[in-house]
């Protein structure tokens, strides 16, 4: 048993490594849903969507078309391509292309071993030069084609649109195919910067948009502060169909007197309607950012950092613990769990609502000026707690790639330096000796926080080292300190663990984990886990919700790791192969309808950190093979192997639904997890099920 426990313990540090091939394609069906397919509308009571421009006006608009493997594989940019085509220009609007970042161009138009540029204008498409290939995830390759835009094209008014694949505030955007390279924040900055300087008063840009993924991050438009009026891009990941380019370029089309508020209107709802046409809008959401809000933005969100800053100086490991309970909780994107990876990236306003009794006085500064500044966004059923701006959590901080992304995030010019400082301290454990006098005056003074309007303290983080560890860490999690925690047994057959308030300081949430034992078999086959537990963080009580049931695919059992917990729903990841290739099933559970529904397979981030904007829809005739984790009992192994179960074709209506375990025997154990994503496993529980009846024993 011994063995099997180091290796229960070994498979949930392995997934993100393990579950990693996958197959791609955008595709609909017709699976029952809980989302509303005609989406959900938030506005800020202070947007205006009026026409702003006389109608005769002209418009410039620079797409920066980086094919990447989504046009290799998919040929998605020329989809896009074509529904740019499908519209008809007026004289007044003029839509100048940039392509290249791609092995291959589906189409016998653009070359894929050059830069071209392309316009397209009431004359049609022609081709304006073909120059030397370059990539596209290079500052200098940026800067070019915005210079270009700025000396060969006069204008009116100026959007600029980036398509490819987004990684959020640390990955960026724009990673070229063959070099494998993205562009950075910064190089954004710099870029714009450098051809027309940055103008709060009169940007450039009416808007820049970002038809990728995970891209409507405050250090985003941080980065953009002078270059444009209006930001429109996705906190989540995007499908692949993306932006709906003949629907809102129609539009202006029909209406160049509009201004970048009603054109990104038009981009949100042209984009959820196709979302929704195609069954892909559960978990979409794109939003219209008002830069002129940025500075209230600016100064709410800095302070409210240096608020928390002080809180986890006063009391790192309560203080961290806690924070990291509401960023489980909090809306958050891209995956942010062993299966899908880590992008880091949380709802700031759902973040700061979650911990407000921890931040109390800058917390609902930071949401009001939120609600500000995002005039409108659209969001599916499953993205429903969002309020349109996401920001850097650290949800991986003691993995190495949590090191990368921490490294990543405080070299972001746009990043604000207390939540620098604040992840840094997270990671370390320890922070820089330069910045501890400021926290400790700011710690010492009880109105430093409640004026009506906080006046950010002097940033205590501009000579500090926040980019190197400190010569000595220490580690505030020690969860080891929990492995073989007690279990009890209730006198209802319930098993249980106590914790102290000093043990739950330690850990952000708990988990279960559960495993299938065959003696006859000499088997050991891993189930998955869950957050079907009843937890009493008042009392520490947490106990088991075994009812002989779990998830089943068609009736097969699968293996499952839950990858969002929320207060109507739980997200959950199951490996598959489907049609002989590894896949992550996406499914989620709705509370209110005690159902399951399939959303559809999609891989992780790739090693670059960039998300996929692909979902693969079951279709009848799929064949499906179940992936487990096991290892044998009798023998010297020490790991488990994913191994495949069972293999069978699925028909009209597949579904996941809790059903019936078979009689055996079953190993159940409680995972403590510290918000570094650290965990440790309390002693094991052994669950025998007879004719359907349980019988709960422990040893400890």
């Amino acid at each position: 048993m011994q063995k099997f426990r180091q290796a229960f313990q070994k498979i949930f540090l392995l997934t993100a490594f393990l579950l990693v091939a996958f197959t791609t394609a955008a595709c609909g069906d017709d699976e029952p849903k809980s989302a509303n397919t005609d989406g959900t509308v938030t506005k800020s009571p202070t947007a205006s969507f009026e026409d702003t421009y006389a109608s005769g006006d002209t418009w410039v608009i620079q797409w920066y078309l980086c094919g990447s493997d989504l046009e290799t594989n998919y040929g998605s940019a020329t989809t896009d391509i074509q529904e740019v085509l499908a519209t008809k220009l007026p004289p007044n609007i003029k839509f100048v292309i940039e392509t290249g970042g791609a092995q291959q161009w589906q189409n016998d138009t653009v070359n894929s071993n050059a830069i071209e540029r392309f316009l397209y204008d009431s004359n049609g498409l022609q081709r304006l030069e073909t120059l030397p290939d370059a990539d596209m995830g290079d500052v200098n390759t940026l800067t070019d084609f915005i210079r270009y835009g700025k000396e060969n094209f006069q204008a009116d008014h100026r959007i600029f649109i980036f398509w490819d694949h987004g990684g959020g505030s640390v990955g960026g955007i724009c990673i070229d195919e063959r070099a494998r390279h993205a562009l950075s924040l910064n190089d954004l900055t710099a870029a714009f910067g450098s051809v027309y300087g940055a103008d709060t008063n009169n940007p450039p840009f009416e808007i820049i948009g970002f038809d990728a993924c995970l891209m409507a991050t405050y250090d985003t438009i941080n980065s953009l502060d002078g270059f444009a009026r209006y930001v429109v891009a996705s906190e989540e990941t995007e499908p692949a169909l993306g932006w709906s380019y003949t629907a809102w370029l129609t539009a202006l089309s029909n209406n160049p007197a509009m201004g970048g508020a009603k054109i990104g209107k038009e981009i949100c709802d042209s984009y959820f309607a196709a979302c929704a046409e195609y069954d892909v809008e559960d978990k979409a959401t794109l939003s219209v950012i008002d830069m002129s809000k940025l500075p209230e933005l600016r100064d709410a969100y800095e302070t409210y950092g240096l608020e928390a800053l002080v809180e986890s100086y006063k009391n790192p490991t309560s203080f961290f613990s806690k924070f990291g309970r509401g960023a489980t909780s909090a809306e958050n994107y891209g995956g942010n769990n062993k299966s899908d990876g880590y992008t880091n990236m949380v709802d700031l306003a759902d973040l700061a609502r979650n911990n407000k009794s921890l931040v109390p006085n800058t917390s609902d500064r930071l949401i009001a000026a939120i609600d500000n500044a995002v005039i409108y966004n659209v969001h599916g059923d499953y993205r429903d707690k969002g309020n349109g701006l996401s920001g850097f959590h650290l949800y991986n901080a003691k993995t190495q790639e949590g090191e990368m992304y921490l490294n990543g995030f405080v070299n972001l010019e746009s990043a604000p330096e207390p939540q620098k400082l604040l992840y840094y301290h997270l990671k370390y454990g320890e922070l820089p000796d330069e910045v501890k006098p400021t926290l400790q005056e700011l710690a010492n003074d009880p109105n430093a926080f409640t004026t009506p309007e906080p006046v950010p303290a002097p940033a205590p983080v501009e000579t500090a080292p926040v980019t190197a560890p400190p010569a000595q860490t220490q580690n505030l999690f020690d969860v080891n300190s929990l492995e073989d925690m007690p279990v009890d047994v209730d006198s209802d057959g319930n098993s249980f663990v106590t914790l102290t308030k000093e043990q739950m300081d330690l850990i952000s949430s708990v988990h279960c984990q559960l495993a299938y034992l065959s003696t006859q078999d000499d088997v050991i086959l891993v189930l998955g886990s869950d957050a079907d537990i009843n937890a009493d963080w008042e009392k520490g009580i947490f106990k088991d919700n075994f009812r002989g049931v779990w998830p089943m695919l068609d009736g097969h059992p699968v293996y499952v790791e839950i990858v969002a917990e929320n207060d109507g729903y739980n997200l959950y990841s199951i490996p598959i192969k489907l049609n002989g290739v590894e896949c992550n099933l996406q499914v989620a559970y709705v509370y209110s309808a005690e159902q399951y529904y399939i959303l559809g397979a999609k891989k992780g981030l790739d090693n670059n950190g960039m998300a996929s904007r692909e979902l693969i829809k079951l279709r009848p005739g799929d064949e499906i093979t179940t992936l487990h984790y096991a290892m044998t009992i009798s023998g010297d192994d020490t790991e488990m192997t994913q191994v495949e179960v069972d293999t069978f074709t699925i028909g009209e209506h597949p579904t996941v639904k809790d059903e019936q375990l078979g009689d055996g025997t079953y190993v159940y154990g409680f995972e403590f997890v510290a918000p570094t994503e650290e965990s440790s496993l309390s002693n094991l529980v052994t669950f025998t099920i007879a004719n359907g009846e349980i019988t709960t024993s422990v040893n400890n």
